[in-house]
């Protein structure tokens, strides 16, 4: 049997039905006082179209907060080279769409060239 996830003791439904200010009570002093002083109008607008349920929503806003009503939503959040898919889940609120879309990759080193080390030297190149 499936556990049933609850965020801070609260379903998934009881947690659509929060008004803004009740979930700004729940989450982080900094994205309190975030969401206490309003969106932007860059927030606003991704805000608007998440509402309209438009679908393939692009958005260079990360540093959106995410709240109850975008639950269940797909974005692509910008990471500076390209549009990261991003399906918002209940685990994720209270935090930025920035932290889920990377601006860097980890490095992944492959074997050395030809004349990197002393050794490929003693090789000859044919």
């Amino acid at each position: 049997m499936a556990k049933e996830f609850k965020w801070l003791g609260k379903t998934e439904e009881e947690i659509k039905e929060l008004d803004l200010k009740e979930f700004a009570e729940l989450v982080p002093s900094r994205a309190r006082r975030s969401l206490k002083r309003g969106y932007t109008e860059n927030q606003k607008a991704l805000m608007k179209r998440i509402e309209a349920g438009e679908k393939n929503i692009k958005t260079h806003c990360r540093n959106m907060i995410i709240v109850p009503k975008m639950l269940g939503v797909t974005l692509r959040v910008y990471n500076g080279k390209e549009f990261m898919i991003l399906s918002i889940e209940a685990s994720m609120l209270g935090h930025y769409l920035g932290e889920f879309s990377h601006t860097r990759k980890s490095v992944t080193h492959s074997s050395a060239g030809v004349g990197a080390t002393r050794s490929s030297k003693a090789i000859s190149a044919r």
